[in-house]
């Protein structure tokens, strides 16, 4: 019995009691753990503009304008003529516009925006049309938002007529790049006349040395020259019965058109091709002068009656002014192609 009590005694000192194992009060929650925020992304990397001494030039431009005329250093437009403003800038910038001026004074006649294209090798280029239809100069300028500023063009606008001396050596340069026999005196005289009746042969016209404001463009545009017959014949004259006209051919282009007589029905000058055989300086007793024999007395001369019609007795009449020209030019042994 003694040996029971102690065994029982011994297990209840070993066992917790039940005020141990139950607090007084429930034990706080343990401190969440400290949330750190998660650090921002970089900011994005602008490069710094470089400063204004470092940064890029703006590019440079030119203009220029096709459909007008050169009379000696003067850019000529004539009065309705459409022409086209072109530009060529040095550098490419993609969105970039221009701005395209046309001024007469201090009045704008034409204001348009154009975006800027991509040319070749880096470049940007540009085109306005335009059509001043009054007389008068008129100035083109052109820029850029990008800083540039084309240096501007000045031209005159003339209406199309040879009353003016700037219309008369207007139509005295393109009579003399088509060919024609004519000065550059800036006066309409006796020779530019007589240019001016040959261009009308050629171009089958009325047969006077006027020149109506139809001539004047048609010459200004390069219009009307006398077509060769035979370039292949080198260095030769044609003469052309049915225009009463004769050319100085050379290189298969026409050197110098004159207007001519050739013999009337009854004395008919004779076609075909020959050689020039003799060379007659001076003025003979029959009034030519300056004769170049092809056949027989078949000749290229000068004399003081030279009407639009045939009307010698079988050579080739030209004004005596225009002979020595033409005699000194012709060498013996050139050809002559006669033709109608």
């Amino acid at each position: 019995m003694h040996r029971l009590s102690a065994l029982v005694a011994a297990v209840l000192l070993a066992a917790p009691s039940a005020a141990a194992a139950e607090p007084d009060e429930a034990a706080p929650p343990a401190p969440p753990a400290e949330t750190v925020p998660a650090a921002p992304p970089p900011p994005e990397t602008v490069p710094a503009a470089p400063p204004p001494d470092q940064q890029p030039p703006p590019g440079t431009a030119a203009l220029g304008i096709t459909g007008m005329h050169r009379v000696g250093e003067r850019r000529v437009a004539l009065t309705g003529q459409a022409l086209e403003v072109r530009g060529s800038v040095s550098r490419f910038v993609e969105g970039e516009t221009v701005h395209v001026t046309v001024r007469r004074g201090r009045r704008t006649l034409r204001s348009v925006t154009k975006p800027v294209a991509a040319g070749e090798n880096g470049k940007g280029r540009f085109a306005v049309n335009v059509r001043v239809r009054d007389a008068g100069a008129i100035s083109v300028s052109a820029t850029s938002q990008a800083g540039w500023k084309a240096a501007p063009l000045e031209v005159a606008v003339i209406r199309p007529s040879a009353r003016s001396p700037l219309g008369v050596r207007l139509l005295q340069g393109g009579l003399a790049r088509l060919g024609y026999a004519v000065p550059r005196s800036g006066r309409y005289d006796a020779a530019t006349g007589r240019a001016v009746l040959a261009y009308r042969k050629v171009n089958r016209m009325r047969r006077t040395t006027g020149a109506s404001a139809a001539i004047v463009l048609r010459v200004a545009d390069g219009r009307g020259a006398f077509g060769v017959r035979y370039p292949a014949h080198g260095k030769h004259v044609e003469a052309d019965l049915s225009r009463q006209v004769i050319a100085l051919v050379q290189d298969g282009k026409p050197y110098r058109v004159f207007h001519t007589s050739s013999g009337k029905p009854s004395t008919p000058t004779v076609l075909g091709s020959f050689r020039f055989y003799l060379k007659q300086p001076g003025t003979n007793a029959k009034g030519m002068v300056h004769s170049n024999y092809f056949i027989r007395g078949y000749a290229i001369h000068g004399y003081k009656e030279v009407p639009t019609r045939p009307a010698s007795h079988g050579c080739l009449r030209v004004p005596i002014p225009n002979a020595r020209f033409i005699y000194d030019w012709i060498a013996l042994g050139d050809r002559i192609d006669v033709y109608r």
